[in-house]
């Protein structure tokens, strides 16, 4: 039987890569419109945190949720649910006259996030039988969601000079509508054969939508409370005792929402430490590296965000060589050189960093590349790894990992600043405190990505 090539799946793979659009442009997009927000709807900052923050929030506590909920009701028709979703609640934008009514909007735009995007990879997944197939699906999906988070800010600074802030959130309409006709027209219904009839456990996905809510407002509140206040240690306290009753809700429930034996393969598990690894390091070493340029070179904000272009341009570009890998050494090996390239990329700015800014755009190009790879493999490993009527649990398994290890990424880099020279954002520039407190950053990133790493490696 011939295996279809990625022309005769354009409508199905436009729908899919529209939904991703959305997930990368939504909040790059609006953040640049707070300032203009702020003013018009007489918001603090900490109400516009908030306005960014729901959707964060509530995106990924939900993931797992709609993910096990797609597995059994259909994922094209919980993806086409989401985006209906997403259309009402981005058309609702045009009656907010108050912050609360944002942030409302936010978190349903949020709950829409959660219905559309596990079920992406899992319906890319399931439109090939060959893994190199697959694989470049993925990697054109994910490329044109990550051109979208690229120019983002770009074309919504150019467009609040012409235009109101509410039409940064509109223009998610016309794209949800070709995700929905792409997706209606180009990927046939669920067989019922291929979904499984167990009642949800609704006490494990309230467990886990806790304990993901709370992992991702932990890092939060870390880096703007800090170590000193009580709120983000309650905060991660809580997360872990809600994890803990999930994991034993888990392992006692007669149909766990999670099974954790699956979770456990070799596959998945090692999928999944990869994927966390590359979220995590990405993630802080773009904090990290912010800050060094603006108050350890003493570069201007303009000059600092240019200064992040090798991470975009390997990020965009590096697409074209994920296939040409794959095909040469496999894909578990191909998952190991990527993660690999994260950890020397961590290890090239903790070590080098301070020398110059070639150094710390070497760091951005690996860690960059490695991540470029490992998002697309890590994926396809942990859909193979499961049976296929537990593939959109398990997409959403990659969606949370990578969205909760972001957080963590960045806290940890906060934290260890803050903690290693307390006086390091304050102090002069060129300080040589201050590109000492980022060497301790730069150093636990890097033992946190080779320990998730070295794991992923182990296992599979």
């Amino acid at each position: 039987m011939r295996t279809p090539v990625l022309a005769e799946k354009w409508p199905a793979l436009a729908g899919l890569s529209a939904v991703f659009l959305f997930e990368m442009l939504d909040n790059s997009i609006l953040n640049v419109a707070l300032p203009t927000i702020g003013r018009e709807l007489s918001a603090s900052t900490t109400t516009l945190q908030w306005v960014t923050g729901a959707y964060s929030v509530v995106f990924g506590g939900l993931m797992l949720a709609f993910g096990a909920l797609a597995d059994r009701v259909g994922r094209r028709k919980t993806m086409l649910t989401g985006l209906v979703l997403l259309g009402i609640a981005s058309l609702a934008t045009m009656f907010v006259t108050a912050a609360w009514q944002l942030i409302a909007v936010r978190a349903l735009m949020g709950v829409a996030a959660a219905m559309t995007t596990p079920g992406s990879l899992a319906l890319a997944f399931r439109l090939f039988d060959e893994d190199v197939q697959r694989v470049r699906a993925t990697t054109l999906i994910s490329t044109v969601g990550l051109i979208g988070l690229a120019v983002g800010p770009t074309v919504g600074g150019l467009a609040l000079t012409v235009a109101p802030w509410q039409a940064l959130l509109l223009v998610n309409v016309p794209v949800a509508a070709l995700a929905f006709l792409g997706i209606r027209t180009g990927i046939p219904a669920d067989d019922p054969a291929g979904l499984h009839r167990e009642p949800i456990d609704v006490a494990g996905a309230l467990l886990a939508t806790a304990t993901i809510v709370l992992a991702l407002l932990a890092p939060t509140f870390f880096v703007e409370a800090g170590t000193a206040s009580p709120l983000p240690w309650g905060a991660a306290a809580a997360a872990l005792v809600a994890g803990g009753c999930f994991v034993l809700r888990e392992k006692t429930a007669r149909h766990p929402l999670l099974d954790l034996a699956l979770v456990a393969r070799p596959l998945v598990s090692s999928g999944l430490a990869m994927k966390a690894a590359a979220g995590s390091a990405t993630a802080g070493l773009s904090y990290l590296v912010t800050l060094h340029l603006q108050f350890g070179l003493g570069w201007a904000p303009a000059q600092a965000a240019l200064g992040m272009l090798p991470q975009v341009v390997v990020l965009i570009a590096g697409g074209a060589l994920i296939t040409p890998l794959i095909t040469r050494v496999g894909l578990t090996k191909a998952a190991w050189l990527s993660a690999a390239a994260v950890v020397c990329g961590l290890a090239v700015y903790t070590v080098f960093g301070g020398f110059g800014y070639v150094w710390i755009a070497v760091a951005l190009a690996l860690v960059a590349a490695g991540m470029r790879v490992v998002g697309v493999v890590a994926g396809t490993n942990v859909m193979r790894g499961l049976p296929a009527n537990r593939t959109t649990i398990g997409a959403a398994l990659v969606d949370t990992s990578g969205e909760v290890t972001t957080g963590i990424g960045i806290a940890l880099s906060g934290t260890v600043l803050a903690l290693a020279f307390p006086e390091a954002l304050t102090a002069a520039l060129h300080s040589a405190d201050f590109l000492t407190a980022t060497t301790y950053a730069g150093l636990a990133l890097t033992v946190l990505s080779a320990a998730l790493v070295g794991f992923g490696i182990l296992r599979s």
